[in-house]
């Protein structure tokens, strides 16, 4: 297969075998920030490079039958703010990395019935008959390298719960003893004990 390559400049960035039968398809995308959504608390800050290389990969299934796999390799890179998980402040997490992945149409497997799957083939997506959505696979890999959770500073104070006052920057009137009324069976029960022992 020749290196030689087309460049994709679209909006939204669509690899389909079609495109990659005579040559290797070069990506050189910068996807706006707004352009993929990935979570309420995950913002992507300014434009995200994403450059790389899809290849067709024609799998052989015996004598007269074809699968078209496409490989996508690429790198990524962006700046995100993650709401913090105790205050809801936005914190800036820079991102980077790079996915080597393969994808086979979504028919290609479809059998019927259960049928054991190798080691291998555990790490295959599939695409639609439409193509690959480039916007697509850069956000599942934003998603899995995104930290679990995040926090402004280790020693976040969060938000009161009583006002909603975020109590690293001020302090509140709220009443700090009051508990929760359900829990008062459980003070006169520890009472109880205290007093037989």
């Amino acid at each position: 297969m020749t290196c030689t390559s087309n460049v994709l400049n679209l909006k939204l960035v669509l690899i389909t075998p079609l495109d990659l039968e005579k040559e290797s398809l070069l990506i050189h995308e910068a996807i706006p920030s707004g352009a993929i959504e990935y979570a309420i608390d995950i913002t992507q800050v300014g434009p995200m490079p994403v450059d790389g290389q899809a290849d067709l990969i024609i799998e052989h299934r015996g004598s007269h039958e074809f699968v078209n796999d496409i490989r996508l390799r690429a790198k990524y890179s962006a700046q995100f703010e993650i709401l913090c998980a105790r205050c809801v402040d936005p914190v800036p997490v820079p991102l980077a990395g790079d996915f080597d992945l393969i994808f086979r149409p979504s028919d290609a497997d479809a059998e019927s019935g259960e049928r054991a799957i190798t080691v291998d083939e555990t790490e295959i997506g599939y695409y639609e008959e439409s193509g690959l959505l480039l916007e697509d696979v850069v956000r599942e890999q934003v998603l899995l390298s995104l930290p679990g959770r995040t926090l402004c500073t280790p020693d976040c104070k969060g938000l009161c719960p009583s006002c909603g006052q975020n109590l690293n920057s001020a302090s509140c009137n709220c009443d700090k003893a009051a508990a929760d009324p359900r829990w008062n069976a459980l003070a006169g029960l520890a009472g109880a004990i205290k007093l037989k022992n």
